[in-house]
C-alpha cells in the first residue's frame, strides 16, 4: 500500500536505535512458560526483521522470575546469530554479582542493571532503599566495565509511583547520576506505569540537561496504559533522544508493579518513526508477523494496533 506516507521532520534524528525487549520484559510477565526452543526462535526473526538490540533474558534467580530461568540454555542457542546478523547486540539484565557471574560463564558481552528512583519501588522490587540498591549494582558494574562490557541502567518510576504518586524530576536526576557514576554507559528512563503526559517528559529530559548529562546517555522507556506511549516517545525525540526501548507486539508488564500495562509496542513505533522518515533498519512487514507468530504461540491476540491491521494477531 506505500504506507505509512513519509512526511520529513527536520527538528527530528534521522536515525533510532530500537532497543528492543520484548524477550525479556516482554515474556517475563507471562504466566505460562515458553520453551526455551520458542524464545530462541523470537529473538532470531526479531533479528532477521532488522532490529539490531535484542535484550535477551535476565540472569535473576529462578525463584523470582521463573519464566527466564532457562537463560543459561536460551544464551548459546543465540551464539550464531552474532555472525549472522553483524552489529547485532544480545545484552541481558542481571540483578547482582551471582548473576553477573552467571552471564558472564555463558558468553554476554553486554549487560544491563535496574534501579528505581523511588524507595517504594525499590523495596518490593529488591528489599533494598534506593541508596542500598545502587551500592548492591557497584561491584557488579565495576567488574563488567572492567572487563571490557558495556553496561546499561534501567531507572523505573520515573514519571510516577503507584505507592508514593508523582516523582520528582531532581529526584530521578539523583538517582540517575548515581547509575552513571557507578559506570552506566547508557540510562533507560522508564515509565513504569504509563502514567507520564509529554510535558512531564521534556521537564525531565530538561531536568538531566541541566545536571549535565549529555543526551545521547539517555534512552526512553514508555509503557501505554493510559494511550500515551507514542506521544511521549515524540516528545524525547524532538528533545534530541535517539535511543526508544519498545517490545515487539506490545508484550510485558513489570511483575512488581500490577497497575503497569503492556510496553510500547515495537510495530508501533516502528510505523510512526517511518512516517516521519527516521531511520530504523526494521522491515516492519516482518517484524509485525514475527509478533502475530508469537501472538499465537501465547494463545492470544497482540495488542498491537500496527500488528493487528498489519499482519492478523495471532495468526501464524
Amino acid at each position: 500500500m506505500g504506507l505509512p506516507s513519509v512526511v520529513r521532520d527536520p527538528a527530528l534524528p534521522a536515525r533510532v536505535r530500537i532497543h528492543e525487549v520484548g524477550a525479556r520484559d516482554g515474556l517475563q510477565n507471562e504466566s505460562s512458560l515458553v520453551p526455551v526452543e520458542v524464545k530462541a526462535e523470537f529473538i532470531a526473526r526479531l533479528a532477521a526483521a532488522g532490529l539490531r538490540t535484542v535484550e535477551a533474558t535476565s540472569f535473576v534467580h529462578p525463584k523470582w522470575v521463573p519464566q527466564l530461568a532457562d537463560a543459561e540454555q536460551l544464551l548459546p542457542r543465540l551464539t550464531d546469530l552474532r555472525e549472522q546478523y553483524p552489529g547485532l547486540r544480545l545484552p541481558v539484565l542481571v540483578p547482582n554479582e551471582r548473576g553477573l557471574e552467571r552471564a558472564l560463564a555463558h558468553g554476554a558481552d553486554e549487560i544491563a542493571v535496574f534501579a528505581s528512583a523511588t524507595e517504594a519501588f525499590a523495596r518490593r522490587n529488591l528489599n533494598r532503599s534506593v541508596a542500598e540498591v545502587l551500592e548492591m549494582f557497584r561491584p557488579v558494574v565495576g567488574r563488567a566495565t572492567a572487563q571490557g562490557l558495556t553496561v546499561r541502567g534501567y531507572l523505573s518510576m520515573c514519571f510516577g509511583d503507584p505507592w508514593e504518586g508523582p516523582v520528582a524530576p531532581a529526584q530521578v536526576v539523583e538517582a540517575g547520576l548515581r547509575l552513571i557514576e557507578l559506570g552506566c554507559s547508557e540510562l533507560s528512563l522508564g515509565d513504569t506505569i504509563g502514567v507520564a503526559t509529554p510535558a512531564q517528559v521534556a521537564g525531565l529530559l530538561a531536568a538531566f540537561e541541566q545536571a549535565g548529562v549529555p543526551v545521547d546517555r539517555l534512552a526512553v522507556h514508555f509503557h501505554d496504559t493510559y494511550g500515551q506511549a507514542l506521544a511521549n516517545t515524540l516528545t524525547a525525540l524532538r528533545h534530541g533522544v535517539t535511543v526508544v526501548d519498545s517490545s515487539a507486539g506490545g508484550l510485558g508488564g513489570c511483575p512488581y508493579a500490577k497497575s503497569a500495562t503492556g510496553n510500547l509496542a515495537t510495530e508501533d513505533l516502528v510505523w510512526m518513526l517511518h512516517g516521519l522518515g527516521i531511520e530504523t533498519g526494521v522491515d516492519l512487514a516482518a517484524l509485525a508477523a514475527t509478533s502475530a507468530w508469537m501472538a499465537g504461540r501465547l494463545g492470544r491476540p497482540s495488542p498491537s494496533r500496527a500488528v493487528q491491521a498489519l499482519a492478523g494477531a495471532g495468526t501464524d
